[in-house]
């Protein structure tokens, strides 16, 4: 078995009776197209709070539900994938070791990957009942509005995930951005080489040996991000989950491209 937070389809394939499989995708997509043989549906939507801030964790009660009701316990080893190069997926990755669930694994290459060159079904799956418990994690990525703010004085490197527009509209002073979606080879849907990650890395100035503190709007890019410098082996990757809507609900400093 793998200790990488990415697999492979090949790696997937092989291990698929190991493993429980989540697909994030719309309950239409899962039942009419096909998914991952074995796999359990938790739509997107599902695990995302539906009051305060949208996007938010769920809360630990709606959580729970929601893994028993798919037959996932609490250590089961998890591998989760969308259509969207894998961008949901991280997300609901991300939820789960929030909740302290520590096997945890996004499908490099998104459902396409599998579909190329795996069989997939419409068959309805049974999961097993289960009781899930939520647990603390070993070491929670999550940082609050203050620790930002007081970090934008010191050497952390603060990225915004967001598209380019978004980023010149406003964004934390002094924060580089990197489009989440520069890591993903769109040919293959899948993250781009290594070497090739590193250095594009590199050249923003997010390196290994640096803190770094990732934002977005809604913390569903981030959770993107955060998986592929996991994958990279970085260590201290902090994670905004309030992003640019805390930040401007609490009046945080912006800047624009052009200042």
């Amino acid at each position: 078995m793998t200790e990488d937070i990415v697999v492979s389809v090949d790696w997937l394939a092989a291990h698929l009776d190991d493993v429980r499989v989540v697909d994030v995708r719309d309950a239409w997509e899962f039942d009419g197209i096909g998914h991952v043989p074995g796999a359990v549906n938790v739509p997107f939507d599902r695990f995302r709070s539906s009051e305060g801030d949208a996007g938010m964790l769920p809360g630990a009660e709606r959580w729970t539900t929601l893994m028993e009701e798919a037959g996932i316990s609490s250590d089961d080893r998890l591998v989760a994938y969308d259509d969207e190069h894998g961008v949901f997926a991280a997300r609901f990755l991300v939820t789960a070791l929030l909740y302290g669930h520590r096997d945890v694994h996004l499908l490099d290459g998104d459902f396409s990957a599998w579909n190329r060159g795996h069989e997939t079904t419409t068959d309805e799956p049974s999961p097993p009942p289960v009781t899930y418990e939520v647990r603390e994690p070993a070491a929670s990525p999550l940082v609050d509005f203050e620790t930002v703010e007081a970090a934008l004085d010191t050497d952390a490197v603060i990225v915004d995930t967001r598209e380019p527009e978004e980023y010149a509209a406003g964004h934390l002073p002094g924060a580089i951005q990197l489009d989440w979606r520069e890591l993903v080879d769109t040919e293959s849907r899948g993250l781009k080489p290594d070497a090739e990650l590193e250095s594009l890395l590199a050249d923003r100035g997010i390196t290994p040996d640096r803190r770094v503190i990732l934002y977005c709007n809604t913390a569903r890019r981030i959770s993107h991000t955060f998986v592929v410098l996991k994958h990279l082996g970085y260590e201290r990757v902090d994670f905004y989950e309030g992003s640019l809507t805390e930040w401007k609900e609490r009046n945080g400093p912006l800047e624009t491209s052009e200042e």
